[in-house]
């Protein structure tokens, strides 16, 4: 299993809508990325660092798939689609790390 982790950096000059992102990005997530895949996702808010200074991302989401096959299969099934709803919650470049879930 793999795990894709999308961070999108903190600051206050970034828009973010969370209502949106929430209510709308994330639906379409599921819906269309779950046929190919998608075992879960969890969304995440940055609070802080441990002494209490700024975090460095404001919101990530964390989405497992079975493999990394998977989410290339899904990236290519519906990936443009996926993106092009990104600017509709927010303006900042995400930071995507994909890892192996080892435990």
């Amino acid at each position: 299993m793999i795990l894709v982790t999308v961070m999108y950096p903190a600051g206050a000059e970034t828009k973010f809508d969370l209502d949106y992102y929430l209510s709308k990005h994330m639906p379409l997530v599921r819906e269309r990325w779950t046929p190919h895949g998608l075992t879960s996702t969890q969304v995440v808010k940055g609070v802080s660092k441990p002494d209490g200074s700024a975090p460095d991302f404001q919101m990530m989401a964390l989405l497992t798939f079975g493999s990394l096959d998977n989410f290339k299969a899904a990236g290519k099934a519906h990936g443009r689609e996926i993106f092009a709803d990104i600017p509709n919650f927010t303006d900042t470049q995400a930071t995507v790390q994909i890892s192996e879930i080892l435990a």
